[in-house]
């Protein structure tokens, strides 16, 4: 095991060093959470200026979340081995260039590709709440996980702001992403002086074979999902993407059982207090991307349709403002309350009050006071929950597997988002207005009403985790 040397804790030079290590921390976490809703008001001109469907254009959105899933576990590894702010460079990194190639793109495949890129960035929020585990003092290890987490959610939010004025000034999707690019060079130079490596590194090699059969059963997984409108749920080509999934799945499970050192360590996924950790972050996460792209598209659906608000991609952002307002507001409590009644019951809160969000805009939708409103307890629901989920995530685990641990958390988070993304997009693909493709209010009542139970039956899992673990307050 090879240590890094930090500043002996209770010196005012330490405390100074872990004040600058959190605000480049969660500004990072920030920009990376902004890439992954920045394009979700744009969907609707992107499907206009390409030429394509619904189900096409999702992968701009997907292939963001699809790249998170493989990245993120084996970045975190790599983090593990080689020194976290290594590999928290290597990711802002990633996000600058793909940000870049989605600046410069022309067409479908080149932006898709550059979504990729982005999404693989998504490893730096397990790997600075590794970084936070492995440096901070005990007594803010709470606080230091719940204010970086809450990032994921206000970033989410405020990209769809920033996606809104922007396009307000110009048709082009390209300014958005040399902005994107342009604060994550920030990021990445703030993050170069003001962290320093702490912890042990780990031993072992990465598990690149594990990478390729996980994204291949994604990939078999999403596609199958994304065409079966087009092609037919019970056609060849469907079908054999399902099973083409459900092998490589296997036997990807069956090289993790088989390595010493795999990229995902199957205990952490399913073991006792781990696997409620990872079901309810994949429920919520399933939730939370899956409202952000139907909230948008409902928004700009003209009312024409009977339903709908005929709002700009500027209406979008301007009508996300009210969650990113709570939001902010719950992250600043969220690590005191986590403190208090401990993680899972945070958890469980924060995705009740999410459930209750999205039920409320389930069943009442014909009012923008609605949207406001559902939008605001929404954004109370995710600062607290997804600040809890990543101290869960990390309670029960020990040190040097933390940044794998969390890692394991926000893919199937990732994983979650991806499904919700498709699944999604394939109900309001298949459920239209009689004669033409725009989707039904039904079909969009049906969306929330999967999302609300997705909120709920996190909050349900957390809860029970919470009973079963008879958690004391605080981080294990």
């Amino acid at each position: 095991m090879t240590g890094v040397t930090v500043v002996e804790p209770g010196t005012e030079q330490q405390g100074r060093q872990l004040w600058l290590t959190l605000l480049a921390l969660s500004m990072a976490g920030m920009v990376v959470s902004v890439q992954q809703t920045v394009v979700i008001p744009l969907l609707p001109r992107l499907m206009s200026t390409f030429g394509v469907s619904v189900s096409e254009v999702t992968w701009v959105f997907t292939a963001s979340l699809l790249a998170a899933a493989v990245a993120t576990p084996l970045l975190s590894r790599l983090g593990d081995m080689y020194g976290k702010k290594r590999m928290i460079l290597f990711t802002v990194g990633l996000l600058v260039l793909g940000s870049v190639v989605c600046a410069l793109s022309g067409s479908l495949p080149v932006l898709i590709t550059g979504r990729a890129l982005q999404g693989a960035s998504s490893a730096l929020i397990p790997l600075a709440i590794g970084m936070i585990r492995d440096s901070f003092p005990r007594t803010r290890v709470m606080m230091a996980i719940g204010v970086v987490s809450a990032t994921m959610g206000v970033g989410g939010s405020l990209g769809m702001i920033v996606t809104g004025l922007i396009a307000d000034l110009t048709p082009s999707h390209h300014p958005v992403f040399w902005i994107t690019a342009a604060i994550a060079v920030i990021a990445m130079a703030l993050i170069s002086v003001s962290t320093r490596e702490s912890g042990n590194r780990a031993g072992g090699r990465p598990d690149f074979i594990g990478a390729v059969l996980l994204s291949a059963w994604l990939i078999c997984l999403m596609l199958g999902l994304s065409k079966g409108n087009d092609w037919g749920w019970g056609s060849g080509r469907v079908l054999g993407l399902f099973a083409a999934a459900a092998v490589c799945c296997a036997v990807w499970v069956f090289s993790q059982l088989r390595l010493r050192a795999p990229m995902v360590r199957l205990q952490l996924l399913v073991g006792r207090y781990s696997l409620q950790a990872n079901l309810a972050s994949m429920l919520l996460g399933f939730a939370m991307f899956g409202s952000f792209a139907l909230v948008s598209s409902f928004i700009q659906t003209p009312s024409s349709a009977g339903y709908g608000f005929g709002g700009s991609v500027l209406d979008v952002g301007l009508y996300a403002l009210p969650s990113t307002v709570t939001m902010l507001g719950a992250s600043f409590m969220a690590g005191r309350l986590s403190t208090r009644l401990g993680p899972a019951y945070s958890l469980a809160l924060g995705a009740a009050l999410c459930a209750a969000g999205f039920g409320w805009f389930t069943l009442f939708n014909d009012s923008v006071l609605h949207l406001i409103g559902s939008n605001a307890l929404q954004g109370l629901g995710f600062g607290v929950g997804f600040a809890a989920l990543g101290a869960l995530a990390v309670q029960h685990v020990p040190m040097d597997q933390s940044g794998i641990a969390s890692g394991i958390n926000s893919l199937v988070r990732s994983i979650g988002g991806s499904v919700s993304g498709a699944a999604t997009a394939a109900l309001l693909t298949s459920i239209t207005i009689a004669g033409t493709s725009i989707p039904s209010r039904r079909a969009y009542v049906l969306s929330f009403a999967i999302i609300t139970a997705s909120a709920v039956g996190s909050a349900v899992v957390a809860l029970v985790s919470g009973m079963m673990a008879r958690e004391v307050p605080g981080v294990g």
